[in-house]
């Protein structure tokens, strides 16, 4: 089958959103890179706060509410739909649930070409780039690096602590069909 969809898992600072410029560069077609920041950066400000919403508390770890996961299957229905639609589509996301995010994603993406892609780095590798970035709460990097593994199922997996963004494209593109 096709790949329609490329679903790049990882914790935050884990270097998601480079391997996905990388792999829209390397790609012969257009894919359209959406990803868990995507959504809450759409989300209104007072659900980026708030209980109902999603909260980072202080230690980095990430809180999600009713609202938050309406808005979130409510999303991911849309990404599938634009790939039933003939968009190919990276998704970059955080797998807080383990193995239940990852179903909530199978069901949507159900019939659909999915290569699935675990990207893994050292913690504290992780945890270096985050104070380096200055834009996450301290702490998630290292809350999230193996958190977001537990239970989940990939193609193909990448470690960032020592592989740059093009080298772990280039692997994750030549399992791409």
């Amino acid at each position: 089958m096709t790949t329609q969809v490329i679903v790049l898992n990882g914790g935050s600072s884990s270097g998601k959103s480079g391997i996905i410029r990388c792999l829209q560069a390397v790609l012969p077609q257009p894919w359209l890179a959406l990803g868990t920041d995507t959504l809450v950066d759409a989300m209104p400000a007072s659900l980026q706060t708030s209980e109902d919403g999603i909260e980072f508390s202080p230690d980095g770890e990430v809180i999600v509410g009713p609202e938050f996961r309406t808005l979130e299957a409510a999303w991911i229905e849309g990404v599938a739909a634009m790939a039933r639609a003939g968009a190919r589509v990276i998704v970059d996301e955080v797998f807080l649930g383990g193995t239940s995010s990852q179903e909530r994603w199978r069901k949507a993406l159900d019939g659909l070409g999915v290569l699935w892609v675990g990207v893994r780095c050292d913690a504290a590798v992780a945890a270096g780039r985050e104070i380096a970035r200055g834009d996450r709460v301290v702490g998630m990097a290292e809350a999230q690096a193996e958190l977001v593994h537990r239970g989940v199922a990939y193609d193909v997996e990448v470690d960032t602590t020592h592989a740059e963004s093009m080298e772990c494209a280039r692997i994750i593109a030549a399992r791409v069909r």
